[in-house]
């Protein structure tokens, strides 16, 4: 039964999808007129820089999850039969995001920095309503037990850190501490995007992924100019205090989106968010570290510390003043040495 409030809600996204895509489309006609002999210029990167093949991160591996047929690709460091930590990273990135953590923790952990359904080497299913929240959460499930553990330490960044914090709700016996970095309590989230101005304008590539194909369009123009500027801009990208990404970092990031159709996997987790609203106000069962870098332009700080609220356990907020949304690129010491303290505590229930 369509009620009243999902007729607004569905008002809402489509005029919002409709204001973006006319100021997308202001900027494709922006570079047609300054740039014409540029804009639809870009080159597919055909080998991967070495970084990517670094044996100081660990070893590419694969596996194929039975209920749904998916591979899934991921890489590992630490001796097997360690704890596990699972990393689940943001858009648009892929497992190398987290390659500071990944060397951190090899030495008590066994480290999976996973690629995300659709993502890079990871299986793409063609159909939008495969990326579902609740296939995405399920693939965490499905993955953990695919690697012979039962429990793990739970690591989301961005839109990993959205399945990171359902997955802890749905499977609480499987994840022992829930980290997460630069993403709020979902229900936090929902109602912000949908009744916060501030948040609605930070978030307007939200509503502008509902669009088929034309975010992909944006994203290739230039040769990948959104791409790289999302890291190395003054406006987004990581600041001059931070750990900047060299040239073969970027270079590993545009061998990755650069392939055929590798925009439209990660795009579709957005294109599945509206009609899964609104989420149930579920509460976080296990010990949570929420890290906040404070200079995100994609995220108000204030959900952070509303947050508290559905954590019914030991929960710590750490904001760093000078840090940009690619947090643990960002301040990968800070970042690592925050989450080793907060692995160390001793978990205790919140009274």
């Amino acid at each position: 039964m369509v009620t009243l409030g999902s007729l607004l809600l569905w008002a809402l996204v489509y005029t919002y999808c409709g204001l973006c895509a006319c100021i997308e489309l202001l900027k494709l006609l922006w570079s047609l007129g300054t740039k014409p002999g540029k804009t639809f210029q870009w080159l597919i990167r055909e080998n991967p820089p070495g970084c990517l093949n670094d044996p100081s991160l660990g070893t590419h591996c694969y596996v194929r999850i039975k209920d749904t047929g998916l591979r899934f690709h991921y890489v590992a460091a630490g001796e097997r039969g360690k704890p596990l930590m699972l990393l689940l990273h943001g858009f648009p990135e892929f497992w190398y995001s987290w390659r500071h953590q990944m060397r951190e923790f090899k030495s008590e952990y066994r480290v999976v920095a996973l690629d995300l359904r659709g993502y890079g080497e990871t299986d793409a299913p063609i159909h939008r309503e495969n990326y579902r929240l609740d296939c995405l959460i399920t693939d965490v499930k499905d993955i953990l037990e695919s690697l012979g553990y039962s429990k793990c330490v739970l690591i989301g960044h961005d839109w990993g850190g959205m399945i990171a914090w359902l997955a802890a709700i749905c499977y609480p016996e499987m994840i022992t501490k829930l980290i997460v970095i630069n993403f709020p309590h979902p229900s936090v989230f929902t109602e912000f995007i949908l009744r916060q101005p501030s948040q609605m304008i930070k978030s307007a590539y939200y509503y502008f992924f509902q669009m088929p194909w034309f975010p992909e369009l944006m994203f290739t123009i230039n040769d990948f100019k959104t791409l790289k500027n999302l890291f190395t801009s003054q406006s987004c990208g990581i600041g001059k205090k931070g750990c900047r990404l060299t040239a073969e970092d970027i270079e590993a990031y545009l061998y990755v989106f650069s392939q055929p159709g590798a925009l439209t996997g990660p795009i579709n987790h957005y294109r599945n968010l509206f009609s899964c609203l609104p989420l149930q106000h579920h509460e976080v069962t296990m010990p949570t570290l929420l890290l906040w870098g404070e200079k995100d332009p994609f995220l108000d700080v204030e959900m952070a510390e509303i947050t508290r609220m559905y954590v019914k356990n030991q929960f710590r907020l750490t904001i760093l003043s000078e840090a940009s949304h690619w947090l643990q690129q960002d301040q990968p010491d800070i970042v690592n040495k925050l989450i080793w303290t907060f692995l160390k505590e001793e978990s205790r229930k919140r009274e």
